[in-house]
């Protein structure tokens, strides 16, 4: 009898020990019974100066007349002679593309705003130019403006390749990460490890110069101003998950 007793006191007593190993290990591993996967997530930035090598602009010929046909023949040979001028100054032909053409009647008011009963027909050519040259942008606009262009927007410079800028861009990105994930995690007493996940984001485009919309007296006055292309700047933005140890 006392025998059996001792039994029962040593299983009461196992399944005691066994209770307080598996809480230990459940407080190790989470609720769902897997290692718990310990990160930390940085944010990183890369940025590479760019001189431009290459510009863009939207170069057009606006007309007005009250008979359409009329308005549209000025119109085409007004841009006939802004397209000659752009290939005088060296652009060719697949760097001169058409990007909008309109034709579109416009009611005529008198002083007291009440329709006079006269049309009168607007007339819009524009072209899509790209400059290789950026030492002749200004060449190029004041070239356009002399032989009739009345309508110069989106003046924009960029570089061709970018190849290797990104490159130098996302490895200064990754690196700040990395520094910034090693001061923190010295900062809280532990270590990263293997890196987890990688996101990127790149910015820095095309960037805009200035509009002219102005009556071809003034605006042959501003394209005569010499053209700065200045720097780009090209940034790009990781993100990375590491784990720690």
């Amino acid at each position: 009898m006392r025998t059996k007793n001792y039994w029962m006191v040593a299983v009461l007593l196992l399944a005691v020990l066994l209770s307080g190993c598996a809480g230990t290990a459940f407080a190790q591993t989470g609720s769902s019974g897997e290692p718990i996967n310990r990160t930390l997530t940085v944010n990183g930035s890369g940025k590479v100066y760019l001189t431009p090598d290459i510009a863009y602009v939207t170069i057009g010929v606006h007309t007005e007349g009250e008979n359409a046909a009329e308005a549209v023949e000025a119109n085409n040979q007004q841009a006939q002679k802004v397209s000659d001028a752009l290939k005088a100054q060296g652009i060719s032909d697949k760097d001169i593309q058409t990007t909008n053409f309109s034709i579109y009647p416009q009611q005529e008011y008198d002083d007291q705003g009440k329709p006079t009963g006269k049309i009168r027909y607007i007339v819009d050519n524009s072209v899509f130019v790209t400059v290789r040259d950026v030492n002749k942008v200004g060449a190029v606009l004041d070239a356009a403006v002399k032989a009739g262009a009345n309508s110069i927007n989106g003046v924009q410079f960029d570089v061709a390749d970018k190849t290797a800028a990104l490159s130098d861009a996302r490895k200064a990105a990754v690196a700040d990460a990395r520094t910034k994930a090693e001061e923190l995690a010295s900062a809280a007493g532990v270590e990263i490890d293997e890196v987890q996940t990688i996101s990127e984001f790149t910015s820095g485009g095309p960037t805009p110069m200035y509009d002219l919309r102005a009556a071809a007296p003034v605006a042959q006055e501003a394209a005569s101003v010499p053209v700065q292309p200045g720097q780009m700047l090209l940034t790009v933005d990781v993100n990375i998950v590491f784990t720690l140890r």
